[in-house]
């Protein structure tokens, strides 16, 4: 696991803020910085840019929780909380929210490390899921403009669908270009024509 990180803490207690860098420091890591409340979260953390986020609470609402889980850029990197409080419907909540980590019972120094080493794999692989659910997406989208491409050329040109096909792949090849390239212009140009 990679102790380098940059890790931002979200609490506003002096004393319990000492013992989470102090649990951090126990688990390797030393880039550790302190924001003692949440207003302007965002920019903040927009600022310091951190690889992870923790924040410590003792009994958030909903709405609180959705603003955190938001301004933190829980997408962008891993994201624990904990919280001395909490139920079901805040923990799906903070689950929707796309939070890494939600520990419910508050915050341990014996905790900190074996939660944030889960809330980075988490987030790994749920970025890894976004990443191939957006993959396939764009595959999608983009052999619906080749099937709209080659149905345009089967009906100006009255060829089959291989035929279609294999034009539109040498045009690509002929022009250096992709496959979707060429069906893109092509159904752009056909949508101009009517």
């Amino acid at each position: 696991m990679d102790r380098s990180l940059n890790i931002v803490v979200v609490e506003p207690d002096r004393d319990r803020a000492r013992d989470i860098i102090e649990g951090l420091s126990k688990g390797g890591w030393t880039d550790v910085t302190v924001l003692g409340d949440t207003v302007g979260l965002a920019r903040k953390l927009s600022d310091l840019n951190p690889d992870l986020v923790l924040i410590d609470l003792a009994n958030p609402n909903r709405d609180l929780l959705e603003n955190l889980s938001a301004a933190s850029g829980a997408t962008e990197r891993p994201v624990a909380m904990f919280v001395d409080r909490s139920d079901d419907e805040m923990t799906r909540s903070a689950l929707a929210a796309g939070l890494s980590a939600y520990v419910v019972d508050g915050l341990r120094k014996d905790r900190i490390k074996p939660v944030l080493e889960t809330a980075i794999a988490r987030f790994q692989m749920v970025s890894q899921m976004r990443t191939e659910l957006e993959a396939a997406k764009q595959a999608l989208a983009e052999r619906k403009t080749i099937d709209r491409a080659k149905g345009l050329l089967m009906r100006a040109k009255s060829i089959s669908e291989d035929e279609a096909y294999s034009l539109l792949r040498k045009t690509a090849m002929d022009q250096g270009r992709k496959v979707i390239d060429v069906a893109e212009a092509l159904v752009t140009a056909s949508d101009l024509l009517l």
